[in-house]
């Protein structure tokens, strides 16, 4: 799509300002819940591990709950988890330099799974090059709802397919990164991995898959259906300000 700004292009599809706005709504009502009290990092650090495991199953993992938490997960589960703890760090780096964040988060994730000289660097060409375009667009501003850049970011990354392993996993770490970075959960609060999660993983491996595809109708879909993931993150999240 060429444009200026492709994420303002497209967050004017039939139905997304809507899911936006009611997105949005659900988000503040669970801030505006925590009232004046600070986010402890006992609350982003709860919430990026439900992330974790809700991205795990996503990826295929078969470990429950109590599996994870104790540290005994399958491989996809310990990768996802070693992600989530150091998730926040790399908003820096994906602030100032985005391609050189999905890189990072890569190596994180995937340290010990792959071969050294694989770590962080993307083993598709094409998909390098749908990266490097991705990145380019995230340098500059926009006015697209955070939501919005926040899902296309997801899919982006899933459709480039460019790292050897993990792709899901750094696509749904990234899409926290954005969320942070737009301001729409500043301190990650939210859970939109088990918000993704809770359509169920047929549902939201077919949405990406319509994305990968090509075309508006897929594009419009996959929109609907992440952003209506950030609203039932939401909810996954209310007893965190409790």
């Amino acid at each position: 799509m060429p444009s200026p700004d492709p994420f303002a292009a497209v967050a004017g599809f039939e139905g997304v300002p809507s899911a936006v706005r009611a997105a949005r709504d659900a988000v503040d009502a669970l801030l505006r819940d925590r009232g004046h009290r600070p986010v402890g990092p006992e609350v982003t650090s709860e919430s990026l591990l439900r992330g974790a495991i809700a991205s795990a199953r996503l990826e295929g993992s078969g470990s429950d709950d109590a599996a994870v938490r104790a540290g005994a997960g399958d491989p996809i589960a310990r990768a996802a988890v070693r992600l989530s703890t150091e998730l926040l760090g790399v908003l820096p780096a994906w602030q100032a330099a985005p391609l050189q964040a999905l890189a990072r988060l890569h190596a994180i994730v995937a340290a010990g799974a792959v071969d050294e000289g694989e770590l962080g660097r993307p083993v598709v060409a094409e998909g390098a090059d749908r990266l490097a375009a991705l990145a380019r667009s995230l340098s500059a501003s926009t006015s697209a709802p955070g939501m919005v850049v926040a899902a296309v970011v997801h899919a982006e990354v899933v459709a480039a397919g460019a790292f050897a392993s993990f792709n899901g996993l750094v696509a749904r770490a990234a899409e926290r990164l954005v969320l942070v970075d737009s301001g729409v959960d500043p301190a990650s609060v939210t859970i939109p991995e088990a918000g993704h999660l809770a359509a169920g993983a047929d549902a939201y491996r077919s949405a990406l898959e319509g994305y990968r595809s090509g075309g508006p109708t897929g594009l419009q879909t996959w929109l609907l259906q992440a952003i209506r993931g950030y609203a039932a993150g939401a909810e996954a999240a209310v007893d965190l300000v409790r």
